[in-house]
């Protein structure tokens, strides 16, 4: 039976493995269907501290992944798709294969919704597309960008966009937009942003160097079909929790997210059981928080089995 048992590998999970390896809790790391998480698709990150001149996302994961190592984190590939949670021991199902753990810390991140439209995969990471204008926004410095969404992350990566931006339009497919009164109204009275309703992106057209240069845009009212040029193009329609295996059995909100117990960021209702980064967080969702919620994590555990 193992101490620990960490599901994912991004910046949560890495970090968690850090700190409990250094405790010499010896712990397994289930690494998922997306080794190194969301951040080996992003080209740069220029905002995780300690790297003045940015780092390539893949890089940074890479020395995540060596420092837990080198600290005796052992790494399996496998993708948890059933378990069976008690408090004397939990057990991890992938496939036919089964995992037994006297604690657990679910770092099993979320994915961007995405829209499913041509273009919009080839410059996903690098080549223009992003969900992430916080990650990517300063990379557009006076250039013309899109928002694609109109809820209130819609409006939050809008705004935060004009701060670098000469351009911010807003595509929705509705006539009003979704989000709170208050940050509708910011929203569109800001300078910088212009709304265009009853909207859909049909496709990310590309230059000759394979980056965005403009989106298709079809008006659901006429069927007017209409090109917007811009160097960035933001989508903004949410993100889906990877939890499905714990539907039932933990706590989540609406949208899928883990809900952590009430007084705690990491504890959750089942002793033993602990969340770290964006599988639980839909607020801030960076790499530095999910990286302090995997410190969180490891040090509450290696608190919990030393009470054993």
């Amino acid at each position: 039976m193992e101490n620990v048992i960490i599901l994912g590998t991004g910046c949560a999970g890495f970090t968690a493995a850090i700190y409990a390896a250094r405790a010499n809790l010896s712990p397994l790391i289930l690494e998922g269907r997306q080794p190194g998480g969301q951040l080996t698709t992003t080209s740069e990150v220029e905002n995780f501290p300690g790297f003045p001149d940015g780092i390539d996302g893949f890089t940074l994961m890479e020395h995540l992944r060596k420092q837990a190592v080198k600290f005796g984190a052992r790494i399996e590939n496998a993708f948890v798709d059933k378990v069976n949670l008690k408090e004397s021991q939990k057990i991890l199902f992938s496939g036919e294969k089964s995992f037994l753990a006297k604690s657990i810390i679910i770092a099993t991140g979320a994915g961007p919704r995405l829209l499913g439209i041509p273009g919009e995969r080839e410059m996903y990471g690098g080549k223009g597309v992003t969900t992430c204008a916080t990650c990517d926004g300063a990379f557009y410095r006076n250039q013309d960008v899109v928002v694609i969404g109109g809820g209130d992350s819609a409006c939050e990566e809008a705004l935060f966009l004009t701060r670098f931006c000469s351009k911010v339009t807003l595509l929705h497919r509705r006539n009003e937009l979704r989000a709170s009164k208050i940050m509708a109204e910011r929203t569109l009275a800001h300078e910088k942003i212009f709304p265009v309703w009853d909207s859909t992106v049909e496709k990310v057209l590309a230059d000759d160097d394979g980056r965005a240069c403009a989106v298709e845009v079809r008006n659901l009212k006429n069927l007017e079909v209409t090109q917007v040029p811009c160097k960035g193009v933001f989508i903004a329609i949410g993100h889906i929790p990877n939890t499905q295996p714990f539907d039932g059995i933990l706590s989540l909100d609406e949208n899928g997210y883990l809900l952590p117990e009430k007084g705690s960021m990491v504890r959750t209702s089942i002793p033993g059981v602990f969340v770290a980064g964006d599988c639980a967080d839909h607020i801030y969702r960076q790499a530095i928080t999910a990286a302090g919620m995997g410190c969180q994590a490891a040090i509450e555990a290696e608190r919990w089995l030393a009470e054993l």
